[in-house]
């Protein structure tokens, strides 16, 4: 038993002999493990830091192709747009760069470092990024008050266009309107009456203010009516009541105008019948600038 004991107490002393060498060799393969992992964990914070800078590059060409959009609808040039193209080429080199040294062997672990100085240039980017993005400002009362007013006297303008139009149109009618008028009772005067002692005369007159077929037929008959009227010596007085113009007949050059009217006719042997009325239709034409007479009906 006491042998037994001793190789025991042997076998321990050899035991913790070798406890220190066991010891160091962990120790370095810890070390080991622990600069593995610290690669790699820069590795890692690299690759992430070449991901964020490709976003943001990304980012940067979509909100600059916005911007582009936004100048080709207002026809106005934006230099945010360029700028914010010539950021994202310039965050996408970054990127590109950043990604290369996180991929080569025994890259710098600065990388971090560059990553922590992008985002001062993402919130130097930011507000050219949200330039194109303005909004036009809101009207104010005061500016729909302006444009309730101007379109108020523009509506007022063109009412008042509108009226004296109207206006000038109806002068025009009023004028025209008195003017056939005023022919038409001429010529029933110069039509009906009639002085044997200057039968020939009248009926030249007659002649002078007609057109037409009118004046052709009374051309033809004009000396056979000379004829009698010196003949039977008359005598004929003539008075236009009134007259009245068919609108709807009336144009520049053409009218046609009812004429009531009434005739007292003496002889030589001193007879005087009793006034006669007469109600005429008479077409009215414009020539050389002269109102003449054109057709003559006696209406009932």
């Amino acid at each position: 038993m006491r042998s037994f004991r001793r190789r025991e107490s042997v076998t321990d002393a050899d035991r913790v002999d070798e406890s220190p060498a066991n010891s160091a060799a962990d120790a370095g393969q810890a070390r080991a493990l622990a600069e593995e992992a610290e690669a790699e964990a820069t590795e890692a914070e690299a690759t992430a830091a070449a991901a964020r800078a490709r976003a943001r590059a990304l980012r940067l060409r979509r909100e600059a192709q916005q911007a582009a959009d936004v100048q080709d609808s207002s026809d106005r040039i934006e230099p945010d747009s360029v700028d914010f193209e010539l950021a994202a080429k310039g965050v996408e080199a970054d990127a590109q760069e950043v990604e290369t040294q996180a991929v080569e062997p025994g890259g710098d672990a600065s990388i971090g470092e560059v990553d922590a100085g992008t985002p001062g240039d993402d919130e130097a980017a930011e507000p050219n990024a949200k330039s194109p993005r303005r909004r036009l400002p809101r009207p104010t009362w005061k500016g729909i008050a302006a444009t309730v007013v101007i379109l108020c006297t523009v509506a007022l303008l063109a009412a008042s266009g509108y009226m004296i139009v109207n206006h000038r149109q109806a002068q025009k009618l009023q004028a025209q309107n008195a003017e056939y008028a005023a022919a038409a009772r001429q010529g029933v005067v110069t039509l009906m009456s009639l002085n044997f002692t200057q039968a020939q005369e009248d009926v030249q007159r007659i002649i002078d203010t007609s057109t037409g077929q009118f004046k052709d037929d009374f051309e033809q008959q004009a000396a056979d009516f000379v004829a009698v009227a010196q003949d039977s010596k008359v005598i004929t007085d003539v008075t236009v009541n009134s007259t009245a113009v068919e609108l709807e007949s009336m144009t520049d050059d053409t009218a046609v105008v009812l004429v009531a009217a009434s005739s007292r006719i003496t002889n030589s042997s001193g007879a005087d019948q009793e006034p006669r009325t007469w109600r005429l239709s008479v077409g009215l034409q414009r020539e050389d600038g002269q109102i003449k007479l054109a057709k003559v009906e006696f209406v009932l």
